[in-house]
């Protein structure tokens, strides 16, 4: 067997492991998007005002932030993969539940608990993956974690549909006395026990052997996946990292002269919030619901949710092909500019917006030019902000303070999504014009934020690119 062909056959079983781990972001997508198609019926069968059907929807979020936190010490105290294995089991917990509800409160406990596996989801997976991937395969293999997200957001929205039209309506008895609201929730068993049965047959991560002083299995690990590496200098470089990890964990490490923090940590903090305070993720919970209330049909609504699913997905792979050929601050400023337009539009569409037998109703090609602007906004956020921001926030920090700091950036990210996902149902029962219009402001201000505070990293190391961040962030104070 030639080196080429050997190398070719290392790359695909790593590549296997990668999709494998990533399932764990499908998961993310499916659970956190699955309640788009239920929010209405929610609604009407239990009666709910606009702010408690925007905490029933936001709740999962809270759920995500305590996953995330916790995710990272399951994983180094039990390993990656019965961390994976916890993340299915509230998955599939979750799932069940939610479905067979029986009043709000009962959905929301069952909701928290999927968020939690969503969190765990969300700082597990990446970190398998980038944990089992050879240098040269770890940018575009990490990428998968956002695709697989994207896709889960389809595959829901996607279900929620059938579910819906077979039914008649989300709201009409489909199987066994259930409507079809609660099959979209029980149809996330599936992916739960593939995640689960896939987790139980992956290795675990080298890294979390190496801190466990069972170097071993990492040897037999390498002798499978990358037979032509130095072993040995794999485990102490490892080694290093967790030393690394350890110091930048010390208490005091983030703390800085800009209210209680480094600036750098403020940049990560600043970038997360813009990334969810521009109301991406209003159109992944709430699009059908928001699609109705603007004359659409339920059927018709589902159909464009599932159609701005794919635009997602289409764009994430315009992400992963530029972001290291045109940059990373070129492409936040043009999707910064796409999404400010969008936004803007989608307001104004909004303003024109009739009363019809009651209900409000876009009239003449304002309903074309709303549905336009949304999808563009999905292009401009998924081809840009997206996916980003986590390669950003990934080659910001320091490498003594890099694990902290992603974990309140990632945190910051949890807590601005669920301020959007809560404050969206009553903020649009007083003025769509006015959400949107507040959503079109901060797409605007990210543009000035980029514009002024974040400098180009693509083609630098990661010791290059932390420093060029905190040139530029202290060079104000200097001035003063």
């Amino acid at each position: 067997m030639s080196r080429t062909t050997e190398k070719s056959g290392t790359n695909l079983k790593v590549i296997a492991l990668a999709v494998a781990g990533a399932v764990g972001g499908f998961l993310f997508g499916f659970d956190s998007s699955v309640i788009n198609g239920a929010v209405d019926p929610i609604q009407d069968q239990f009666g709910l005002s606009e702010s408690l059907t925007g905490f029933a929807v936001a709740v999962a979020l809270l759920g995500c932030a305590v996953g995330a936190y916790v995710a990272g010490r399951l994983a180094d105290w039990k390993g990656r993969i019965p961390a994976m294995l916890v993340g299915a089991v509230l998955f599939l917990v979750s799932a069940v539940g939610t479905g067979l509800a029986f009043n709000v409160w009962d959905l929301i406990a069952w909701r928290l608990v999927g968020g939690l596996g969503i969190g765990i989801a969300s700082v597990i997976a990446p970190a398998y993956i980038a944990e089992i991937s050879p240098k040269n395969l770890r940018g575009r293999l990490g990428s998968l974690q956002q695709l697989a997200i994207t896709i889960g957001i389809f595959a829901a929205l996607l279900s929620d549909t059938v579910f819906a039209n077979w039914a008649g309506g989300a709201g009409q008895e489909l199987w066994l006395g259930l409507e079809a609201w609660r099959w979209m929730f029980l149809a996330g068993i599936v992916p739960a026990v593939v995640y689960g049965l896939i987790a139980l047959k992956l290795p675990e991560s080298p890294r979390f052997l190496v801190l466990k002083g069972r170097d071993d299995e990492v040897r037999g690990i390498f002798a499978r996946l990358w037979p032509n590496d130095d072993v040995e200098r794999a485990i102490r470089d490892m080694r290093s990292g967790i030393e690394t990890d350890a110091h930048g964990s010390k208490k005091g490490a983030l703390r800085g002269n800009r209210f209680g923090l480094k600036p750098i940590v403020w940049v990560g903090i600043i970038l997360s919030v813009f990334q969810q305070f521009v109301g991406i993720n209003v159109i992944f919970y709430y699009s059908t619901t928001l699609w109705k209330s603007v004359g659409f049909q339920e059927s018709d609504s589902l159909t464009i949710s599932v159609i701005t699913a794919v635009t997602n997905i289409a764009v994430t792979f315009v992400a992963i092909a530029l972001v290291d050929r045109v940059g990373r601050r070129p492409i936040l400023l043009f999707g910064s500019v796409g999404m400010t337009v969008a936004l803007a539009t989608m307001a104004i569409s909004f303003s024109q917006a009739v009363q019809v037998d009651g209900a409000p109703s876009l009239p003449g090609a304002w309903g074309p030019v709303a549905l336009v602007a949304a999808n563009v906004f999905v292009i401009s956020f998924g081809a840009s902000w997206g996916p980003v921001v986590w390669v950003l926030l990934g080659e910001i920090f320091p490498n003594r303070i890099r694990a902290r700091a992603l974990g309140i950036a990632a945190a910051a990210q949890w807590i601005a999504n669920f301020v959007i996902t809560l404050s969206f149902p009553p903020l649009a029962s007083v003025s769509l014009v006015l959400t949107y219009g507040l959503y079109a402001l901060f797409a605007a201000l990210s543009f000035v934020f980029v514009l002024k505070v974040v400098p180009e990293t693509n083609g630098l190391s990661l010791e290059e690119a932390e420093t060029l961040f905190t040139k530029k962030v202290k060079a104000p104070a200097a001035q003063k």
